[in-house]
C-alpha cells in the first residue's frame, strides 16, 4: 500500500506545481475543444466530399464535350479539328491538359500545359470516343487540376480554426486574465526569436517563474551559442569568399596567360612554317625525279598538319576577338550539302567507309560560311572516329521555322561523362590514339562557338559502342525564285609579265615568295620597311600590279599604313595596286584592326595554290573598281 500512496502523492506534487490559470484553462477549454473538433470534422470531411464530386463531374462533362466534338475528326484522323477540340476542353475553368488518343493509345491530339515532376498529381478522367456504329474509336484524357480542391480544404481549415479560436475564446473567457499573465513572457519569447532570425544578437530576460522561467533560460542559452555560432560562420565566409575571389584572378590570369601564348607561338611558328610552305611548293614545281617529288610529299603533308591547327586556333581567336561578322543568306541547303560530299567522299572511300549525303529541298536562313565550317567540321570529326560503317548527312524539319541538320556515325561512341567536355578547347576523349588520328581538339570547340555566334541549338546524342549524332537548328526559309549563283572561280590567271611588289621583315618569306612568283612568270620586287617601299617607288618605271605585304614589319611598322603611304606616292600615278595582306598575327585586337580595313587576308602558312587564287581574286575585284 506504500507504493500506491507514493506515486499519489507524486501526482499531487507535479499537479500542484501547475499555475492555477492553467488548470482553469484547460479545464474549460479541453473538453470543449474535443466536442467542437469532432463536429467540425464531421462537418468538413462532407463538404470536402461534395466538392470532390462535383470536381470529377465538372471534369467527366468536359471529357464528354470533347468526346463529343472528336467523334467526327477522328474517324477522318482530321489533326487541326482534334487540336482545337483539345483546345477547346483545356480552355475550360480547372483543366491541365488533354490528350484525344487513338484506340491503340497513340496520342493524336494535345492541348495544356505540362506538369513538372514537383507538381502535386491532377484528376485523370477517360472518356470513350464511340463511332458511328457504336464501336469504339478512341478515348479522350482529361487531366483536370486539384489545386481548386486543394485551396478549398485550406480555406474551410482556416475557417474551422477561426470558428474554434472563437468558440474556445468565449468558453475560456473567465480565464483570460490568468491566460494574458502567462502569454505575456511568452510574446517577448517570440520578439526574441524574431529578431534572433534578423540576425540581431539579444538578451533574454528570466525575470518568468516556473516553466515560462526555465524556457526564457534555455533561450538565453540558446541565444548565446547562436550568435557565437553565426560569428564563427561569418568569419569563414569572409575567409572562403577571400580564397575564392583569389582562386578566380588565379584562373582568370592562367587563362589570359594561355592566350597570349597561345597567340604569340602561333605567330612566331606561321613564320618559318609558311617560308617552308612556300620553298616546299617551289621544288615541286621544278621537280620531275620519282622519288625527290615522293620527299616533297611528305613534306609538304607535314606543313599540312601544322597548317590545319594554326587554322583552328585562328578560328577560335577570330571568334574570340569579335572579327568573325554574321553575313546571312537565303540559300538551298542542298549547295552546302554537295560540297560536303565533294570533299570528303574520297576519304570516306579511303577509309573503306560509306559516306551518305541526303538530298533535300530545303532552304535555310544562315551564315553560309559559318555553316559550312560547322559542318565540315562534324563530318571530319564522325570520319576520325568511324572504322566501320558510315557517316550519314540529313537535315528534317524541327518545329516552327527550324530545319535539323544533323551527322550521325557509326564509330566508337561518347560516354556520358565526356558528352558535355568534348566541346571544350582541346579536350580528348582518348588519349592513348595518336593525334592524327584523334584530332586536336578544336574542331567541336569551333561547332559550339559558331552555334552560339548564330544562335542554334546544338545537341549532342552518343552511346558507346554505337555511334554518334550532332545536330543543330537552323531558321528554314522560304525557296527564292532563283537559286543564288554559286561564286564563279573564273579563268586561271596568267600572271606573266605582272609587276608584284612583296613586303615582309622576314628574309626567308622573301626569298620564297619571290621564287613562286617568279616561277609563274611575274617580275618581283621586294622590300623589308617603309623606308624600302618607297625608295622603290621613286625608282620604278610603272607601279606595281600586285603588293602583297605582312602587316606587321621592322620597328613596329605596320603593312596597312605602307599600303596607304604607298597609295599617297606620286610613283603609284593615281593608281591603285590590287592588295593582299599575308600574316601570321592571331591575337584579338589584330583581327579585329584587320577585318575592319577590309583588305582580302591570307592567314601564315599559305601554299601556293591558296596564294595563286587569292592573287586571282584580288586582281578581278580591282579590276572590276
Amino acid at each position: 500500500m506504500a507504493a500506491p500512496s507514493r506515486l499519489a502523492d507524486l501526482s499531487r506534487r507535479s499537479v500542484g506545481s501547475v499555475p492555477l490559470a492553467v488548470r482553469l484553462m484547460l479545464l474549460s477549454l479541453v473538453p470543449a475543444a474535443v466536442a467542437i473538433l469532432l463536429a467540425m470534422s464531421v462537418l468538413a470531411r462532407h463538404h470536402l466530399t461534395e466538392l470532390t464530386e462535383l470536381t470529377e463531374n465538372n471534369a467527366r462533362a468536359v471529357a464528354r464535350q470533347v468526346a463529343t466534338l472528336s467523334r467526327t475528326p477522328l474517324m477522318r484522323m482530321d489533326r487541326r479539328a482534334l487540336l482545337n477540340a483539345a483546345r477547346v476542353g483545356s480552355q475550360q475553368p480547372g483543366v491541365r491538359q488533354v490528350q484525344i488518343r487513338t484506340l491503340d493509345g497513340e496520342i493524336v491530339a494535345q492541348s495544356g500545359f505540362w506538369t513538372k515532376p514537383t507538381d502535386p498529381p491532377g484528376l485523370e478522367v477517360l472518356e470513350p470516343i464511340d463511332s458511328e456504329e457504336s464501336a469504339r474509336a478512341g478515348e479522350v484524357m482529361v487531366e483536370f487540376d486539384l489545386e481548386s480542391i486543394a485551396a478549398a480544404r485550406r480555406n474551410l481549415w482556416s475557417t474551422l480554426a477561426a470558428l474554434l479560436g472563437a468558440c474556445l475564446l468565449g468558453v475560456g473567457i473567465a480565464g483570460w486574465w490568468a491566460a494574458r499573465r502567462i502569454s505575456a513572457p511568452i510574446r517577448k519569447l517570440a520578439e526574441v526569436v524574431d529578431r534572433l532570425g534578423e540576425g540581431e544578437e539579444v538578451v533574454v530576460d528570466t525575470g518568468a517563474t516556473a516553466e515560462v522561467g526555465r524556457l526564457q533560460h534555455g533561450f538565453k542559452v540558446a541565444a548565446q551559442a547562436l550568435a557565437d555560432s553565426r560569428r564563427t560562420m561569418e568569419s569563414q565566409i569572409v575567409q572562403a569568399t577571400q580564397e575564392l575571389a583569389l582562386k578566380n584572378a588565379q584562373l582568370e590570369a592562367a587563362n589570359q596567360g594561355k592566350t597570349r601564348l597561345l597567340a604569340a607561338a602561333s605567330h612566331d611558328l606561321r613564320q618559318p612554317l609558311h617560308a617552308l610552305t612556300l620553298f616546299a611548293d617551289a621544288l615541286r614545281s621544278d621537280e620531275t625525279d620519282p622519288p625527290r617529288l615522293a620527299c616533297i610529299a611528305s613534306i609538304q603533308e607535314c606543313v599540312h598538319s601544322l597548317d590545319r591547327l594554326f587554322s583552328e586556333l585562328l578560328n577560335l581567336s577570330q571568334i574570340d576577338a569579335g572579327a568573325v561578322r554574321v553575313q546571312r543568306a537565303v540559300f538551298p541547303l542542298d549547295h552546302l550539302f554537295d560540297d560536303i560530299s565533294r570533299n570528303f567522299r574520297p576519304q570516306a572511300e579511303e577509309q573503306g567507309l560509306r559516306l551518305v549525303v541526303r538530298k533535300t529541298d530545303a532552304w535555310v536562313d544562315c551564315d553560309y560560311v559559318m555553316l559550312s565550317r560547322i559542318l565540315n567540321n562534324l563530318v571530319s570529326n564522325a570520319l576520325r572516329h568511324t572504322t566501320q560503317g558510315g557517316v550519314l548527312v540529313g537535315a528534317r524539319r524541327d518545329g516552327a521555322g527550324g530545319l535539323r541538320i544533323g551527322v550521325w556515325d557509326t564509330g566508337v561512341g561518347i560516354a556520358p561523362e565526356h558528352q558535355q567536355k568534348v566541346f571544350e578547347e582541346f579536350y580528348q576523349v582518348d588519349a592513348s590514339s595518336s593525334r592524327g588520328s584523334r584530332g586536336l581538339g578544336l574542331g567541336l570547340a569551333t561547332v559550339r562557338r559558331l552555334c552560339d555566334l548564330l544562335h542554334m541549338p546544338l545537341r549532342l546524342q552518343s552511346r558507346v559502342g554505337r555511334g554518334t549524332v550532332v545536330s543543330v537548328v537552323a531558321p528554314q526559309a522560304a525557296p527564292a525564285e532563283a537559286p543564288p549563283p554559286c561564286p564563279a572561280q573564273g579563268a586561271k590567271v596568267d600572271f606573266t609579265g605582272m609587276f608584284m611588289l612583296v613586303i615582309d621583315d622576314e628574309p626567308n618569306i622573301l626569298e620564297g615568295l619571290s621564287l613562286v612568283l617568279r616561277n609563274w612568270g611575274a617580275e618581283v620586287a621586294v622590300a623589308e620597311s617603309r623606308s624600302q617601299v618607297l625608295a622603290l617607288a621613286q625608282q620604278w618605271t610603272r607601279p606595281p600590279d600586285v603588293v602583297i605585304t605582312d602587316l606587321l614589319l621592322r620597328d613596329g611598322e605596320n603593312g596597312l599604313e605602307v599600303l596607304r603611304a604607298l597609295d599617297a606616292h606620286p610613283g603609284m600615278r593615281g593608281r591603285r595596286a590590287a592588295r593582299l595582306l599575308v600574316t601570321g598575327e592571331t591575337k584579338p585586337d589584330r583581327l579585329r584592326e584587320i577585318a575592319e580595313a577590309g583588305i582580302a587576308v591570307l592567314h601564315k602558312p599559305v601554299t601556293s595554290e591558296v596564294l595563286r587564287q587569292a592573287l586571282a581574286g584580288v586582281l578581278r575585284a580591282a579590276a572590276a573598281t
